[in-house]
Protein backbone atom coordinates (compact mmCIF):
# COMPACT_ATOMS: atom_id res chain seq x y z
CA UNK A 1 0.00 0.00 0.00
CA UNK A 2 1.30 3.42 -0.97
CA UNK A 3 0.59 6.23 1.50
CA UNK A 4 0.13 9.69 -0.01
CA UNK A 5 -0.41 12.77 2.14
CA UNK A 6 -2.14 15.83 0.75
CA UNK A 7 -0.15 18.34 2.75
CA UNK A 8 0.94 21.96 2.92
CA UNK A 9 2.09 24.25 5.69
CA UNK A 10 -0.24 26.86 4.19
CA UNK A 11 -4.02 26.70 4.43
CA UNK A 12 -6.51 27.31 1.65
CA UNK A 13 -4.44 25.78 -1.14
CA UNK A 14 -6.76 22.88 -2.05
CA UNK A 15 -5.48 19.97 0.06
CA UNK A 16 -8.90 18.46 0.72
CA UNK A 17 -10.06 19.08 -2.83
CA UNK A 18 -6.98 17.20 -4.03
CA UNK A 19 -7.28 14.28 -1.62
CA UNK A 20 -10.97 13.66 -2.35
CA UNK A 21 -10.67 13.97 -6.11
CA UNK A 22 -7.47 11.95 -6.33
CA UNK A 23 -9.02 9.24 -4.15
CA UNK A 24 -11.93 9.10 -6.62
CA UNK A 25 -9.62 8.96 -9.64
CA UNK A 26 -7.47 6.26 -8.03
CA UNK A 27 -10.58 4.17 -7.34
CA UNK A 28 -11.81 4.74 -10.90
CA UNK A 29 -8.50 3.38 -12.17
CA UNK A 30 -9.05 0.14 -10.23
CA UNK A 31 -7.21 0.84 -6.97
CA UNK A 32 -8.59 -0.02 -3.54
CA UNK A 33 -8.56 3.31 -1.73
CA UNK A 34 -8.57 4.46 1.88
CA UNK A 35 -8.90 8.16 2.72
CA UNK A 36 -7.95 9.10 6.29
CA UNK A 37 -9.29 12.52 7.27
CA UNK A 38 -6.84 14.05 9.75
CA UNK A 39 -8.34 17.54 9.69
CA UNK A 40 -10.70 18.37 12.60
CA UNK A 41 -12.84 20.41 10.19
CA UNK A 42 -13.72 17.10 8.51
CA UNK A 43 -14.24 18.49 5.02
CA UNK A 44 -13.17 15.26 3.31
CA UNK A 45 -15.55 13.36 5.59
CA UNK A 46 -18.32 15.75 4.52
CA UNK A 47 -17.57 15.44 0.80
CA UNK A 48 -17.66 11.63 1.01
CA UNK A 49 -20.94 11.71 2.96
CA UNK A 50 -19.55 9.89 5.98
CA UNK A 51 -20.65 10.50 9.54
CA UNK A 52 -18.19 12.77 11.37
CA UNK A 53 -17.83 10.54 14.41
CA UNK A 54 -14.91 8.55 15.82
CA UNK A 55 -15.88 6.18 18.61
CA UNK A 56 -13.58 6.98 21.51
CA UNK A 57 -12.21 10.01 19.66
CA UNK A 58 -8.60 10.56 18.75
CA UNK A 59 -7.47 9.64 22.28
CA UNK A 60 -8.66 6.05 21.87
CA UNK A 61 -7.22 5.81 18.36
CA UNK A 62 -3.72 7.04 19.19
CA UNK A 63 -3.49 5.06 22.45
CA UNK A 64 -1.28 1.96 22.46
CA UNK A 65 -4.17 -0.43 21.82
CA UNK A 66 -5.92 1.79 19.29
CA UNK A 67 -6.70 0.27 15.87
CA UNK A 68 -7.48 2.12 12.67
CA UNK A 69 -9.61 -0.69 11.23
CA UNK A 70 -12.35 -0.09 13.81
CA UNK A 71 -12.90 3.41 12.40
CA UNK A 72 -12.96 2.59 8.68
CA UNK A 73 -16.29 3.36 7.01
CA UNK A 74 -17.58 2.57 3.55
CA UNK A 75 -18.79 5.38 1.28
CA UNK A 76 -21.25 5.72 -1.58
CA UNK A 77 -18.28 5.79 -3.96
CA UNK A 78 -17.12 2.36 -5.10
CA UNK A 79 -13.75 1.22 -3.77
CA UNK A 80 -13.30 4.25 -1.47
CA UNK A 81 -13.36 3.77 2.29
CA UNK A 82 -12.84 6.60 4.74
CA UNK A 83 -11.60 7.08 8.28
CA UNK A 84 -13.74 10.07 9.27
CA UNK A 85 -12.61 13.03 11.32
CA UNK A 86 -14.45 14.67 14.16
CA UNK A 87 -13.55 17.66 16.29
CA UNK A 88 -11.47 15.52 18.66
CA UNK A 89 -8.77 15.52 15.95
CA UNK A 90 -7.80 19.00 17.12
CA UNK A 91 -6.00 17.23 19.99
CA UNK A 92 -3.94 14.93 17.76
CA UNK A 93 -0.65 16.59 18.68
CA UNK A 94 -1.37 16.29 22.41
CA UNK A 95 -2.09 12.56 22.23
CA UNK A 96 0.88 11.84 19.96
CA UNK A 97 3.09 13.50 22.54
CA UNK A 98 1.91 10.93 25.10
CA UNK A 99 2.93 7.80 23.15
CA UNK A 100 6.28 6.19 22.49
CA UNK A 101 7.75 6.85 19.06
CA UNK A 102 5.15 9.47 18.06
CA UNK A 103 6.73 9.94 14.63
CA UNK A 104 5.94 6.30 13.87
CA UNK A 105 2.43 6.15 15.37
CA UNK A 106 0.43 6.94 12.23
CA UNK A 107 2.51 4.44 10.25
CA UNK A 108 1.86 1.80 12.94
CA UNK A 109 -1.88 2.37 12.64
CA UNK A 110 -1.79 2.05 8.85
CA UNK A 111 0.42 -1.05 8.67
CA UNK A 112 -2.30 -3.64 9.55
CA UNK A 113 -4.36 -2.37 6.58
CA UNK A 114 -1.55 -2.63 4.04
CA UNK A 115 -2.96 -5.76 2.39
CA UNK A 116 -6.50 -4.35 2.16
CA UNK A 117 -5.72 -1.24 0.10
CA UNK A 118 -3.52 -0.22 -2.80
CA UNK A 119 -3.29 3.43 -1.78
CA UNK A 120 -4.12 5.49 1.29
CA UNK A 121 -4.61 9.25 1.12
CA UNK A 122 -4.05 11.34 4.25
CA UNK A 123 -5.94 14.63 4.20
CA UNK A 124 -3.90 16.88 6.49
CA UNK A 125 -4.60 20.17 8.25
CA UNK A 126 -2.24 23.09 7.54
CA UNK A 127 0.54 23.12 10.12
CA UNK A 128 4.08 22.10 10.89
CA UNK A 129 3.79 20.12 14.09
CA UNK A 130 4.32 16.76 15.74
CA UNK A 131 1.30 15.47 13.84
CA UNK A 132 2.86 16.69 10.59
CA UNK A 133 6.07 14.84 11.38
CA UNK A 134 4.11 11.67 12.08
CA UNK A 135 2.47 12.13 8.68
CA UNK A 136 5.93 12.44 7.11
CA UNK A 137 7.00 9.23 8.86
CA UNK A 138 3.99 7.36 7.47
CA UNK A 139 4.01 8.67 3.90
CA UNK A 140 5.69 7.50 0.73
CA UNK A 141 5.01 10.89 -0.87
CA UNK A 142 3.69 14.32 0.01
CA UNK A 143 1.31 15.78 -2.56
CA UNK A 144 1.68 19.53 -2.08
CA UNK A 145 -0.97 21.74 -3.72
CA UNK A 146 0.70 25.06 -4.42
CA UNK A 147 -1.18 28.18 -5.44
CA UNK A 148 0.97 30.11 -7.93
CA UNK A 149 1.56 33.05 -5.59
CA UNK A 150 4.66 34.12 -3.62
CA UNK A 151 3.30 33.10 -0.20
CA UNK A 152 2.34 29.63 -1.33
CA UNK A 153 5.69 29.19 -3.06
CA UNK A 154 7.37 30.33 0.17
CA UNK A 155 5.48 27.64 2.13
CA UNK A 156 6.72 25.01 -0.33
CA UNK A 157 10.28 26.27 0.14
CA UNK A 158 9.89 26.03 3.94
CA UNK A 159 8.64 22.46 3.68
CA UNK A 160 11.45 21.46 1.33
CA UNK A 161 14.04 22.95 3.70
CA UNK A 162 12.50 21.20 6.71
CA UNK A 163 12.60 17.81 4.99
CA UNK A 164 16.31 18.18 4.26
CA UNK A 165 16.98 17.20 7.89
CA UNK A 166 15.15 13.87 7.55
CA UNK A 167 17.19 10.71 7.00
CA UNK A 168 14.51 9.10 4.84
CA UNK A 169 12.09 11.84 3.77
CA UNK A 170 8.97 11.14 1.73
CA UNK A 171 9.03 12.02 -1.94
CA UNK A 172 7.99 15.64 -2.41
CA UNK A 173 5.48 16.03 -5.27
CA UNK A 174 4.28 19.64 -5.52
CA UNK A 175 1.72 20.65 -8.10
CA UNK A 176 -0.01 23.87 -9.07
CA UNK A 177 -3.50 24.38 -7.67
CA UNK A 178 -6.16 27.03 -8.40
CA UNK A 179 -4.40 28.30 -11.51
CA UNK A 180 -5.79 31.29 -13.38
CA UNK A 181 -3.92 31.35 -16.68
CA UNK A 182 -5.13 34.87 -17.43
CA UNK A 183 -2.68 36.20 -14.82
CA UNK A 184 0.94 36.55 -15.89
CA UNK A 185 2.21 36.34 -12.30
CA UNK A 186 0.58 32.94 -11.94
CA UNK A 187 1.90 31.68 -15.28
CA UNK A 188 5.39 32.81 -14.28
CA UNK A 189 5.02 31.02 -10.91
CA UNK A 190 4.20 27.77 -12.69
CA UNK A 191 7.42 28.03 -14.68
CA UNK A 192 9.37 28.80 -11.49
CA UNK A 193 7.94 25.79 -9.66
CA UNK A 194 8.80 23.42 -12.50
CA UNK A 195 12.30 24.87 -12.71
CA UNK A 196 13.11 24.75 -8.98
CA UNK A 197 11.55 21.40 -8.04
CA UNK A 198 12.54 18.57 -10.43
CA UNK A 199 9.85 16.27 -9.00
CA UNK A 200 7.07 18.81 -9.49
CA UNK A 201 4.04 17.39 -11.26
CA UNK A 202 3.31 19.05 -14.57
CA UNK A 203 -0.48 18.77 -14.44
CA UNK A 204 -2.13 21.94 -13.15
CA UNK A 205 -5.54 22.27 -11.47
CA UNK A 206 -7.56 25.24 -12.73
CA UNK A 207 -9.37 27.77 -10.58
CA UNK A 208 -12.90 26.67 -11.42
CA UNK A 209 -16.45 27.09 -10.16
CA UNK A 210 -16.85 23.33 -10.59
CA UNK A 211 -14.58 22.85 -7.58
CA UNK A 212 -16.91 25.00 -5.49
CA UNK A 213 -19.82 22.73 -6.45
CA UNK A 214 -18.24 19.88 -4.49
CA UNK A 215 -19.77 21.39 -1.34
CA UNK A 216 -23.31 21.29 -2.69
CA UNK A 217 -22.97 17.99 -4.55
CA UNK A 218 -21.06 16.39 -1.65
CA UNK A 219 -19.09 14.41 -4.19
CA UNK A 220 -15.79 14.35 -6.07
CA UNK A 221 -15.80 16.22 -9.37
CA UNK A 222 -15.46 12.99 -11.32
CA UNK A 223 -18.85 11.87 -9.98
CA UNK A 224 -20.81 14.85 -11.32
CA UNK A 225 -18.66 16.69 -13.90
CA UNK A 226 -16.02 14.29 -15.21
CA UNK A 227 -15.59 16.13 -18.54
CA UNK A 228 -15.11 19.55 -16.98
CA UNK A 229 -11.66 21.11 -17.15
CA UNK A 230 -11.12 20.42 -13.44
CA UNK A 231 -12.39 16.84 -13.75
CA UNK A 232 -10.02 16.11 -16.62
CA UNK A 233 -7.15 17.77 -14.74
CA UNK A 234 -7.60 15.51 -11.69
CA UNK A 235 -7.74 12.44 -13.94
CA UNK A 236 -4.47 13.50 -15.56
CA UNK A 237 -2.92 14.39 -12.21
CA UNK A 238 -3.67 10.95 -10.77
CA UNK A 239 -2.12 9.27 -13.82
CA UNK A 240 1.02 11.35 -13.36
CA UNK A 241 1.18 10.56 -9.64
CA UNK A 242 0.70 6.83 -10.27
CA UNK A 243 3.70 6.82 -12.61
CA UNK A 244 5.79 8.72 -10.04
CA UNK A 245 5.05 6.37 -7.13
CA UNK A 246 4.94 3.01 -8.89
CA UNK A 247 7.67 3.43 -11.50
Amino acid sequence: MKVLASYSIKGGVGKTTASVNLAYEAAASGARVLLWDLDPQGAATFFLRAKAKMKGGVDGLIARRGELAAHVRSTEFTAINVVPADFSMRHLDVHLDDVKHPLRRLAQLLEPLAEDYDVAFLDCPPSISLASESVFGASDALLVPTIPTPLSMRALEQLSTFLESWLDPPLLLPFVSMLDRRKKLQRDSVEELLRRWPNALRTTIPNSSIVERMSTERAPIGAFAPRSAAGIAFTDLWREIAVAIWS
